[in-house]
């Protein structure tokens, strides 16, 4: 709540105690009747005077009319009227104000019932018009900015509704500052804040969103699978034209394999073993019996076989 301006009630004290020193020290031993009258129209002068002295904030504008006509605009600061004559009919704010209105259970263009709750950044620019023009400019922004939200969800899809706020808060910035301008507000931006949507359209939204999630990774999966086949026929098409690249790849998969403990099965192509020339079934006996002992030993095993020299 504002403060309540001292001022007056000084000037009356002030100019009340000076007739009351007057009427004292000036008539009292002579005429008791005089000093009664002074201290009375001192009282009088000073309830005048201190009536007549208003003073107004910073970011206040007065309305002064006078005989029910409007006078003109005081403020701010200290400013002066005609007692009986002039009367403050409104001390206007025109400090940015906030004000918070909603939509519950409103449907939208797709038929889907929502609550949605928006914030409202306006001023007085016109304190004249704001005033004189409308009974209370507060409640009348309050139910222009409801029912315009009302209009604007009426008009949208869910889907534009929850994508794009920013288009539906100039749409609403729009249409209230058309419908305040002839009360001299001016209307600066419009947030919405939340929109808030059935608990079983929210969980069926969840679903697709998973399913729309799922067939993208099969469809990540599928791409990679075709990626590998295309690289495995690529490196078949190369040891096919190249027998030494094929014999190198299959001495690292040995090698690979004789590095690993002895849990680890190794599985040799034969067209692999005889291209390293290791003498066919009794040297995978050595290489498996090689595997064994590196495994139980926990070290590199030389592998021999009959065509090791």
């Amino acid at each position: 709540m504002p403060q309540r301006n001292t001022l007056p009630g000084l000037i009356f004290l002030l100019i009340f105690a000076g007739g009351l020193f007057l009427a004292y020290w000036g008539f009292s031993p002579e005429s008791p009747a005089a000093a009664a009258a002074i201290a009375i129209a001192s009282f009088i002068v000073a309830g005048i005077v201190a009536s007549s002295v208003k003073v107004a904030d910073q970011w206040e504008r007065v309305v002064v009319l006078r005989l029910g006509r409007f006078h003109r605009l005081a403020g701010p600061g200290l400013f002066f009227i005609i007692p009986i004559l002039d009367t403050v009919a409104y001390r206007i704010d025109i400090r940015v104000i906030t004000s918070t209105f909603k939509a519950e259970k409103t449907l939208t263009r797709d038929t889907v019932p929502v609550d949605v709750d928006a914030v409202l950044f306006w001023k007085v620019v016109d304190p004249k018009m704001a005033a004189l023009d409308v009974a209370d400019y507060v409640s009348a922004i309050n139910w222009a900015s409801q029912t315009a939200l009302r209009d604007v969800i009426g008009k949208t899809m869910l889907a534009d509704m929850l994508e794009g706020r920013d288009k539906m808060s100039a749409d609403l910035q729009r249409i209230i500052d058309t419908r305040a301008e002839p009360w001299g507000v001016n209307v600066i931006s419009v947030e919405v804040k939340d929109v808030l949507i059935p608990a079983a359209l929210q969980d069926a939204m969840s679903m697709q969103a998973q399913a729309e999630r799922e067939r993208q990774a099969r469809v990540i999966l599928g791409d990679s699978e075709r990626q590998v086949a295309q690289k495995f026929v690529e490196a078949a098409n190369t040891y096919a034209d190249n027998p030494n690249a094929f014999h190198l790849r299959a001495m690292n998969m040995l090698y690979e394999g004789l590095k690993r403990s002895n849990s680890t099965i190794v599985i040799v192509p034969s067209t692999a073993v005889e291209t390293m020339q290791l003498g066919g079934v009794p040297t995978m006996a050595t290489v498996a019996s090689a595997i064994a002992h590196a495994g139980a030993a926990g070290g590199a095993a030389a592998v021999e076989g009959p065509a090791a020299e």
